[in-house]
């Protein structure tokens, strides 16, 4: 009789103790660890690629940034329009990768320091007067025999994009795109929390090469921006034709993951 009534009494406090695990059990099962991966937007601006499309980059680039948590978006050749740079902040993107021709603006006498990224909008007088005649939007084409489009400078990005970046990285991969820091000064201005690009012309294999090497060091790799760009360099060297390094700004964010920068 002892004995029943100690099986009984272990069957109900063994009852018990699983009701009173249920619940923690329930919970447990419902939730998992946060991943460490972000969960944010990127973009992708391929501007050249009407003229010089790389399939192979736009796919591994977009693998990096998926795999590290982001939501990546395309724009290529006709989308990039003097309006969509202007409505690009608004986009809330956290990165934004240029794949974008650039140049610098040839005075008659010299070089004056003003960098200017390309549309593939077809030049046109008679259109964004307003911009054309406070000197954020000029004419520009890749060479003499190219077609005129519509081209935007520092003084566009502070004075006409609309909204701002939200701690928002920018890799430009176009030439001379840190020859001067206009461009770099202006995205920070409007809220970019690092800017990245190369210092004088670049060749586009080279460039296309080492920013796949690039984002992998910040994606994959988790490093800084520091460390990315010394490891970037340090592997693929500078350019072969033009001796162009690779630079980042403000010096502040050389002590920060991607991570980190677009919290």
């Amino acid at each position: 009789m002892l004995e029943t009534k100690w099986i009984r009494w272990s069957y109900y406090i063994a009852l018990v103790m699983l009701i009173l695990a249920l619940p923690g059990l329930i919970l447990f099962g419902a939730c998992s660890t946060l991943p460490s991966k972000v969960e944010a937007k990127a973009a992708i601006v391929d501007q050249l690629y009407d003229l010089q499309p790389n399939e192979a980059f736009i796919v591994q680039i977009t693998q990096y940034l998926e795999d590290y948590g982001f939501k990546v978006d395309l724009y290529q050749g006709k989308d990039v329009t003097v309006d969509f740079y202007r409505k690009l902040p608004t986009r809330e993107y956290q990165l934004i990768i240029f794949r974008v021709h650039s140049g610098l603006l040839v005075g008659i006498d010299q070089v004056t320091n003003k960098t200017w990224l390309f549309t593939s909008e077809p030049y046109s007088q008679t259109k964004y007067v307003s911009e054309q005649l406070t000197d954020q939007v000029t004419q520009a084409a890749i060479n003499n025999y190219a077609p005129l489009v519509f081209a935007i400078n520092a003084k566009f990005i502070t004075e006409s994009m609309e909204g701002t970046f939200k701690d928002t990285a920018i890799i430009m991969m176009g030439c001379s795109c840190f020859h001067f820091s206009d461009l770099a000064e202006a995205f920070v201005q409007k809220g970019a929390s690092t800017y990245i690009a190369w210092d004088h012309s670049v060749l586009l294999g080279y460039v296309d090469e080492a920013t796949v090497a690039l984002v992998e060091k910040l994606c994959s790799e988790d490093l800084t921006i520091g460390e990315a760009v010394a490891r970037t360099m340090k592997e693929k060297g500078q350019d072969p034709t033009y001796g162009s390094v690779l630079k980042y700004y403000p010096p502040a964010s050389a002590q920060k993951t991607l991570k980190q920068l677009i919290k």
